[in-house]
Order: structure tokens, then sequence, then C-alpha cells
């Protein structure tokens, strides 16, 4: 297998053997899973890894196709030629390569993540197809077709906030990150703070994996949530008794900033406290 667990990330038989399988059949390797669960660590340690640079496309709403390939200012080239600047007559100094260029011209093979392919529009994935299957596309401007020297290893991460086109998905080797139960949890967990108090991990993960469970949250945490949450916890020298003993009239955890990140799943665990509070005294 081409890629394990590292230092710094864990990764599952069945995560690992995806990466190998997608490598072997040459084609991109779509990920999913909750936010928070190590995608876009993947890359960086697939890149890291095998040795190869890491090209990184963040996807925005706002991001389309073509700007992976280039971009061609020809506002900048019109002021020029209005200026008389001799750059207008290469046309080339006005092309701005995008991060498929970059990955495609590159003479050592490299890993392209392709990051939240699903914040853009629904046309957005189809409008690759032909680049990442073909491996070449054609800048109208030279007219010129711009082949992959090496092909990169693509992974594409999604936060599952859209579907995305059949199309697609067949041309994709997919794998879904399953959020990790504890004995999983509890190995990232050693692999971030190999020092840490055994006691003081497992109160917080009864905490964590109590609140992950509350039907209604608008966002439930994840596991670099608990991470940060458990940095700060040992930042702060937490006496393991706050969370071994803790008061159930708290409404949420001590530092609970870190794991709950809107007003109204605030209020849900404040509401269930004080519903508990009241069946205890009943």
């Amino acid at each position: 297998m081409i890629f394990d667990s590292t230092e710094q990330y864990i990764s599952t038989d069945e995560l690992s053997m995806a990466v190998d399988a997608a490598v072997k059949l040459e084609r991109p390797l779509l990920i999913k899973g909750e936010p928070g669960t190590g995608k876009t660590m993947l890359a960086e340690q697939v890149a890291e890894t095998l040795n190869m640079e890491l090209i990184e496309w963040h996807i925005k709403s706002s991001t389309k196709a073509i700007n992976g390939l280039y971009e061609y200012d020809a506002v900048s080239r019109l002021r020029d030629s209005q200026l008389g600047d001799e750059r207008v007559k290469d046309i080339r100094n006005y092309i701005k390569k995008g991060k498929l260029w970059d990955a495609f011209d590159s003479e050592q093979r490299v890993v392209l993540l392709i990051d939240e392919i699903d914040k853009a529009d629904i046309e957005f994935p189809n409008d690759l197809l032909q680049e990442i299957d073909r491996m070449e596309f054609f800048v109208y401007e030279l007219k010129e077709t711009i082949k992959a020297k090496k092909r990169p290893i693509v992974i594409i991460t999604s936060n599952n906030e859209k579907e995305l086109p059949d199309a697609f998905l067949r041309r994709c080797f997919f794998h879904y990150i399953n959020f990790p139960d504890r004995e999983t949890m509890q190995q990232i967990i050693d692999v971030h703070f190999p020092s840490i108090k055994q006691d003081l991990v497992k109160d917080a993960m009864e905490i964590f994996f109590d609140v992950r469970k509350v039907p209604g949250l608008k966002k439930k945490p994840s596991t670099s949530e608990l991470i940060d949450w458990l940095k700060l916890l040992m930042a702060d020298d937490i006496p393991d008794e706050i969370l071994t003993n803790r008061d159930p009239s708290k409404a949420i955890p001590p530092l609970y900033g870190a794991l709950v990140k809107n007003e109204q799943d605030v209020h849900l665990l404040e509401r269930l406290a004080f519903m508990n509070r009241r069946d205890s005294r009943g």
C-alpha cells in the first residue's frame, strides 16, 4: 500500500486502500465526510508520504472551472495598449495560469487537491470532466493544447452540501470518511498529544460523544474541535474532577466555545440541562 497512517494522521485500512486504488486506476479520489474529519489533511499527508509537491485549489461559491485552467486579463492588455506598453505584443503576459495548469506543467508528479468542490455551482464538476479525463486543455488565446507532463494524483473533497453530477461521480474513486469511533479517536488524540493524561481523555471523550448524541444539534462537534478543546483543557490545566464530577446544573462543558459553534446549539444544551435539573429534583 502506498499510503498508511503517519505521525500526524491516522488512516483506516479502508481509507489507505482507497488512496491506493485511486492511484492505480488513475482516477480522482473523491473524499466525503463530515467537516473536521481530516479530508483536506489527507491530501497533505499523501503528498508528504510520497514526497510530492501539493498544489491546492480551494473552491469558493464564485469559482468557475476555467479559473483552474487559466485566466486571460483582457482589461489589462487593453489598458497597456492604450499606454503604448511593449508587453501587449506578447499575449502570454496576460495569461495567468490556474492550479490545473500548474499541476499539468510540473516536471515531477504532484498531488492536486480540489478542496470542497460542492461549494461551487452545480455545473462546476461537469465543466472539469474533459480536462480531468484527458489530462489536457486548450488555451484559445495561445492556440495551444496544454498536456499534463506527469499525471497528478487528484484528491477532491466534498462536505456533501450539494449532490454531485452522476457523470462526474462515474469518473472518481469514492470514499466516505466515517466519523471516528472511540478507538480510532483515541489513536488520533494519541498522535496529537502523546503525553496527555488518559483520565482527562476518557472524561473529555465521554462529554464529547454525549454532546454529539444530542438530537437537534445544528452542528455536531467534529474531530478537529475535540482536538482544540483538549488543547485548551491542557493549557488551562483544568483539574480532572471538573470533568469527572461535573455539576449537572451547569449548562454546558467548560470552555464549550471550542465544541459548540452557534447560539442555537448553546440554547439547546441549556434547555436540556434545565430539564435534567428539574427531573433530578422531582
